[in-house]
């Protein structure tokens, strides 16, 4: 466990190898002489993406007493200096610093921890030069834009031994663990299958070349994708292409398959086979589908169907031989009412508890206990969508092994797990 002491020491080891110093211990000073939250018990963090998303992951870790938020990263001008003046208020000083690359920012040497809040074709590379730099991370889901980069991703957080929250926030709120818990119970008796319903959409698809917005640095927002003109889509719409997003598909993949997944202990596997159809548009700038419905077969027989909301209700629901139980952000439900009031025994499965999902992360970086949404589950939940999306691609059933995460015997299909990165940037 992490005394209360190390976090503040291993910023001083970090700045006594950088510069080449003996290293001389002073007394330490107990911390009850400043209280719990003294700025030796801080944990000193960056943000990097401070975008929409970002702003308010950043806010909410600046309303928690034992962080100092210190530096500031997006390739948007306007957005950094958004980001310094809410974290410079907060504190009444100018001290935050802003950045345009984000390895500046991890290279500071006083950091503990990072939150990544970024498109999700700049999910993987930054995520691994943050574990290589010794930094635990919060990042935002989907884990990744491929499940080559989504393993990559698990294997420097897990090599460097640091701490991930994926921001899954769902596996936080008590309606979502109740859910789960009573489906592992038993009180729906065996399941039969599971439906996933995630949201409909896309942008409008017509969007002609536009001059760049002074501030933004295009070509870092491009980063590993592949270069083409701004279209005005560095916000919110980048959503919508494939080089840089699955659409909805994707981005709540992380949210209902992940609770879906928590609700069968399903968290470190996957299905065997995935087949679907979906309708991805051709005649412009928008590609991702707009509509989908794919079914996922699991090792023991056990079908869980995903579609858009216009097919199921959007949430995760259960399906067993006593009945149905559906949760969403709208609330919980059940074929029988008395399902949901029934009791869980002290001698029976009892799911990993938060009540607040960024101060979870907070409380395992202090602790170096697993997070309740840790790195691999992260990988498994959008791992189920980005089968998806390949499954309906290539108009094929997907055999897959979800020990070696591997496709079985479809080279083409296999190709589509990982992504080709653009000059200079590798994983």
């Amino acid at each position: 466990m992490m005394s209360k002491t190390s976090l503040c020491r291993r910023r001083f080891l970090k700045a006594a190898a950088a510069g080449g110093t003996a290293v001389v211990f002073p007394a330490i000073v107990p911390a009850s002489v400043f209280g719990a939250n003294a700025p030796s018990n801080r944990i000193v963090m960056g943000a990097i993406g401070v975008g929409s998303q970002g702003t308010g992951d950043m806010q909410g870790f600046l309303g928690k007493p034992e962080v100092r938020m210190v530096a500031v990263c997006d390739v948007d001008r306007g957005h950094r200096e958004r980001a310094k003046r809410i974290v410079d208020d907060r504190y009444g000083s100018s001290d935050c610093k802003a950045y345009l690359d984000f390895r500046e920012l991890m290279g500071r040497g006083d950091l503990d921890a990072v939150q990544l809040a970024l498109p999700d074709h700049w999910h993987a590379i930054p995520a691994i030069e943050a574990a290589r730099a010794g930094l635990d991370i919060h990042g935002q889901k989907p884990l990744a834009r491929s499940i080559r980069e989504g393993r990559a991703i698990c294997d420097a957080v897990h090599r460097y031994g640091r701490i991930w929250q994926t921001g899954s926030q769902q596996r936080s709120d008590y309606h979502f663990r109740r859910a789960c818990e009573l489906v592992r119970n038993g009180r729906l008796g065996k399941i039969k299958y599971i439906e996933v319903g995630l949201p409909t959409g896309g942008g409008t698809n017509v969007r002609p070349i536009a001059q760049v917005p002074d501030g933004l640095d295009w070509n870092w927002w491009l980063g590993p994708a592949p270069y083409v003109p701004y279209r005005g889509v560095s916000h919110w719409d980048w959503r919508w292409i494939m080089d840089y997003s699955g659409g909805q598909l994707t981005d709540w993949a992380g949210h209902h398959i992940d609770i879906a997944h928590w609700g069968m202990g399903w968290d470190r596997t996957g299905p065997v086979e995935i087949e679907g159809r979906g309708v991805f548009p051709t005649d412009g700038l928008f590609n991702v589908p707009t509509h989908y419905r794919f079914t996922c077969r699991y090792a023991n027989g056990i079908e869980m169907i995903v579609a858009n909301n216009t097919q199921v209700a959007q949430g995760a629901k259960w399906y067993g031989q006593k009945g149905w139980i559906h949760v969403s952000r709208g609330g919980l439900s059940a074929s029988d009412e008395k399902i949901l009031r029934e009791e869980i025994g002290p001698d029976e499965i009892r799911l990993y508890e938060s009540r607040d999902h960024k101060q979870n992360f907070l409380d395992c970086v202090r602790s170096r206990k697993e997070t309740i949404c840790p790195v691999e589950v992260g990988h498994r939940s959008i791992s189920v969508g980005l089968l998806g999306e390949i499954a309906m691609l290539t108009e094929r059933r997907i055999k897959w092994d979800p020990e070696h995460e591997e496709i079985i015997n479809d080279p083409e299909a296999s190709a589509l797990l990982g992504r080709s990165y653009r000059e200079p940037w590798t994983l």
